[in-house]
């Protein structure tokens, strides 16, 4: 049932959004276009449901050859290979619209996992490889709202990027997805959707682990 009512909603949803949000993502695709790198979407393979791959959409925002550039597919606050309007629509999140199309042929959610590269999923444990995509990935989830600020902690880092992803982010936002898994039900999607909107607009926010009090704790 949980299942079945998810996705209804998803489709409704997702094709509302769609409908009142295309005068707004035309004007975004047009100065795309004519700006930067003439780039207006962006499609990179993720892994999702059942660990099979797919093909996920966003607004393009750096440049077209960042991933053989210093940083490869790490992403750092002040990046400069992030583009001027690219910036802005990280920033306030505006880059993951496209994936409205992702939900609606049902490769995504609105909430669940966050689908990540191949070379990223390879860093979680056995047991989160396993577990991590038997829910379908979604726009945001858990590992999202408690990793908002990831950008800024790797930069901050004393570790190397990659070392801190490997010893930090990975482990910890594992065990947040194998917290999801567990949880998972119309209840947590609805909590997550509405603090997902909370930590956009107040990014040092304490409410998720007071929401969700048996959430894992960051070490």
């Amino acid at each position: 049932m949980y299942s079945i009512t998810k996705r209804i909603f998803d489709l409704a949803f997702a094709s509302l959004l769609l409908l009142l949000l295309l005068p707004f993502m035309l004007p975004i695709c047009i100065i795309l276009l004519f700006t930067d790198e003439r780039e207006v979407f962006y499609r990179q393979e993720r892994i999702g449901y059942c660990n099979r791959k797919f093909g996920i959409w966003k607004f393009a925002t750096m440049l077209k050859n960042s991933p053989n550039m210093p940083g490869g597919e790490i992403t750092l606050r002040n990046d400069p290979r992030v583009t001027r309007i690219g910036r802005f629509l990280r920033f306030s999140k505006i880059n993951e619209l496209p994936q409205l199309l992702n939900i609606l042929s049902g490769e995504m959610s609105f909430v669940g996992p966050r689908p990540l590269m191949k070379k990223s999923f390879d860093q979680y444990s056995p047991e989160v490889q396993e577990k991590v995509y038997q829910s379908v990935p979604g726009i945001t989830g858990i590992g999202s709202i408690i990793f908002r600020d990831e950008e800024e902690l790797v930069t901050n880092s004393n570790m190397p990027p990659q070392e801190f992803y490997r010893l930090f982010v990975f482990p910890y936002k594992g065990e947040l997805e194998l917290w999801y898994h567990r949880r998972r039900s119309l209840y947590v999607d609805f909590m997550i959707l509405i603090l997902t909107v909370v930590v956009i607009l107040a990014p040092r926010t304490h409410l998720p682990y007071k929401v969700f009090t048996d959430l894992p704790k960051r070490k």
